[in-house]
């Protein structure tokens, strides 16, 4: 067998264990007799807290606990959400006003939790919060996306900027663009998402003896488990953080909440585990949203049309406060892929993080890079448009060139390899533009307009470089693989377990998996970035390396032989002169007999030395009714550099989603406050999730150029269905409507917004 060609297209083996009812989520593994945990949330979205009266829900029946950030604060809590700040373009950092776990002095959005209350059932815990006092001043609520207006954080955000982020050279770009030959400017507006994972957040604590165990929906347990030793000035090994299956994550559950912090101290006080879990409701108003932000770009271009300069301003709401990685994401994580796929060394990104409120924002299925593309594809048509150029070949003219890999982009990330006109002339195949006049036509002949876009997007592997892996060889001759990355309904357990049996030999039903828990995992960096199948498996592969470097001098022995002289085939281990050719499992056996227990369990950490940097061509075509606005995405291509692929039934399900959520936010996803923040969209009544009936078949291909950044070849998978939908499908959005006299379009395209943009023209 030769290694990394197999990429066979294995079905997910976790899928009948969560399709027949018997996944294990946070709410399926509650220990006998624990409490429900319920939070009485701020009405309001801004005011000054004048009183919380809780006295009469603390007598409520079957109440056992009520807490405020008051109470939290006596039992010596760090009451203090950890959150990112960038740097200023004056070199200083972010703003880093406090975020209370409980609301302290203000609320600032609706939702906000401000009260804990614990009880025996869940409906006694809600009656309980109807007896609180809550008396406020309300104060102005700051809902647009602009400096000033009421302040938030008056002493650590005057104005509202969280953050004057800047990078690039102002002279040198201003320069190029003084020497263009032309200037094409666009404002682009990228709309704010509700993320809506299946399964909402939840999570329950206990105490066992002195420590204390937490088990939660997320994306990894180790930055939690930190946390929670922060937050309670606790050694860290006297907590066990765990995580069972989780239904969705996509960004927004990779990190914590306000919510999870109070529930450690109420099972200390009631000597009961206590329970909380959030209702869709909940969900809408408190998960951390997705995007919201606006651009203005502006590409520079001489006489070629070669591209001479790119200049990016964009004002990002971050909602009422800071949180994981927000101020991060349209900064540096935008900077990362600011200029693509194209040649361009003369940028300039400034961005303005502003505090509203609303939900605080954060990573959403590809964090930064979705936003970045969007802006840079949007304006690549946009000036195909303004310069009477084909859009393909504007962007094959501007191209990075094949001969100039390794590429240090502007921004410093370092391209290894990429073969941009190869994967787009696929896909111009795949999407069979030479038929997309008759297809037009077609359409119009049934009243319909009828467009096609393409965007080509790169992304940025991000997160930790680094992963833990262990493999242990069972008594009962299986092996277990433990790994440091969490599933959120991506396959791991299927693909790790498929790798480990590639490079081994050990037969996949014999391949238990272990994810989640902190004290089975030594450590690990979660799930995030598309970093899981490079990271996860580079570790694995080291970890190969060790076993068979280990082995083999074991069975030099066996066999009569030099270690050097044993050889393994991905199968069995061979060495000349010997007719003992034992597989992986056969070998662990012949060491258990001996007592080599030290061959029975191997943990490693490896480091890939650098990113990869998946690529790919989206073409999208849409049918407009004019008459009602509704828009369909009707045919939908993809073709994708992932490098080498390990399972391409497991790539393809990946693309299907992000396309599909890129789909949700071009077409049907808004998130409205009003002028006082209250959330206008708040159940699925009001806002509309992509159906089955809204999505095309995602026509799938392939075309690898290898990574060298790692020895698999591979490059991640996870977001770059979404990174690249948004700007294909607005692209065909203003295509179809083009002769129409629509000139500017934004997100979504719901059937009003439609109808008004095609009058209004």
């Amino acid at each position: 067998m030769e290694k990394f060609g197999k990429s066979q297209p294995v079905k997910r083996v976790e899928d009948l264990r969560l399709v027949t009812g018997h996944g294990r989520y946070v709410d399926d593994i509650v220990p006998d007799g624990a409490l429900f945990a319920y939070y009485f949330r701020s009405p309001v979205a801004h005011a000054e807290i004048v009183s919380i009266d809780v006295s009469e829900a603390k007598a409520a029946e079957g109440v056992a606990c009520v807490l405020t950030s008051e109470d939290l604060e006596s039992h010596g809590m760090d009451i203090g959400m950890a959150g990112s700040q960038a740097p200023n373009r004056d070199g200083s950092q972010g703003a880093a006003p406090l975020r209370p776990m409980l609301a302290k002095g203000r609320v600032r959005f609706v939702g906000e939790p401000v009260v804990c209350i614990v009880a025996e059932t869940l409906a006694q815990a809600k009656d309980a919060a109807e007896l609180i006092e809550f008396d406020y001043n309300e104060l102005p609520a700051k809902i647009d996306l602009a400096e000033g207006g009421e302040d938030l954080h008056p002493k650590e955000a005057p104005g509202n900027l969280a953050y004057d982020f800047c990078e690039g050279d102002a002279e040198k770009v201003e320069k190029a663009f003084a020497g263009a030959a032309h200037v094409v400017k666009l404002d682009v507006g990228d709309n704010r998402i509700i993320v809506n994972s299946m399964e909402p957040r939840g999570a329950f604590a206990e105490w066992v003896g002195d420590r204390l165990h937490v088990c939660y929906g997320g994306q990894g347990v180790w930055g939690f488990k930190g946390e929670l030793a922060g937050a309670y000035k606790m050694e860290a090994e006297d907590i066990r953080v765990t995580t069972p299956d989780v239904g969705g994550g996509f960004g927004m559950k990779g990190f914590t909440y306000p919510e999870y912090f109070p529930l450690p101290l109420a099972a200390k006080l009631t000597g009961k585990p206590v329970r909380w879990m959030s209702d869709r409701t909940e969900a809408m108003l408190t998960d951390n949203g997705g995007r919201a932000l606006t651009s203005t770009t502006e590409l520079a271009f001489d006489a070629d049309y070669k591209i001479v300069g790119y200049k990016v301003k964009t004002l990002s709401d971050l909602g009422a406060y800071n949180s994981g990685f927000a101020q991060m994401i349209q900064s540096f994580l935008f900077a990362r892929v600011l200029t693509g796929t194209y040649d361009i060394q003369d940028t300039l990104l400034e961005v303005k993080g502003i505090y509203t409120n609303t939900v605080p924002v954060d990573a959403y299925r590809g964090a930064g890079r979705p936003e970045a593309i969007y802006a840079l594809e949007r304006s690549m048509d946009n000036a195909a448009r303004e310069l009477g150029v084909d859009p393909l070949e504007l962007r094959r003219k501007n191209f990075i060139p094949v001969n100039k890999f390794p590429y240090t982009t502007a921004t410093g990330e370092n391209y290894d390899v990429g073969d941009f006109n190869k994967v787009l002339s696929r896909a111009e195949q795949e999407a069979d533009l030479a038929g997309f006049a008759a297809r037009r036509e077609k359409s119009a002949a049934e009243g319909k307009l009828r467009g096609i876009g393409l965007s080509y997007y790169i992304e940025s592997i991000l997160g930790n470089p680094s992963e833990h892996v262990q493999v242990d060889f069972n008594d009962d001759g299986t092996a277990t693989i433990y790994v440091g990355t969490q599933s959120n309904g991506q396959g791991h357990e299927t693909v790790f377990a498929q790798f480990l049996s590639d490079q081994t030999g050990i037969p996949l039903d014999k391949i238990s998996f272990v994810q989640g828990d902190s004290d089975r995992i030594a450590e690990g960096g979660g799930t995030g970035g598309s970093r899981s199948v490079t990271t996860q498996n580079n570790a694995t592969l080291h970890t190969v390396e060790v076993m068979v470097k280990a082995y083999s001098s074991f069975l030099a022995e066996e066999m009569g032989v030099k270690p050097e002289d044993v050889k393994f085939d991905d199968e069995r281990f061979r060495a000349d002169g010997s007719n003992l050719t034992p597989t992986f499992l056969e070998a662990a056996e012949m060491a258990r007999a001996k007592g080599r227990k030290d061959l029975l369990t191997f943990r490693e950490k490896a480091t890939i030395p650098g990113r990869s940097y998946p690529n790919g061509a989206h073409f999208a075509e849409v049918e407009i009714d004019p008459d009602t606005g509704v828009t369909k995405v009707v045919k939908y291509t993809v073709v994708d550099d992932f490098g080498n692929l390990i399972n391409p039934m497991l790539a393809e399900g990946q693309v299907h989603g992000g396309v599909a959520q890129g789909l949700g936010q071009a077409i049907t996803e808004r998130v409205v406050y009003d002028e006082d923040g209250q959330l206008l969209t708040a159940t699925f009544m009001d806002y509309a999730m992509p159906r089955a009936y809204d999505m095309p078949w995602v026509a799938f291909n392939s075309e690898p150029v290898p990574s060298t950044a790692n020895a698999m070849g591979m490059k991640g998978c996870g977001e770059a269905g979404t990174v690249g939908a948004l700007a294909a499908v607005t692209n065909a959005a203003l295509d179809a409507m083009w002769d129409r006299g629509v000139r500017h379009v934004d997100m979504p395209f719901t059937p009003l917004r439609v109808w008004e943009m095609l009058n209004a023209a």
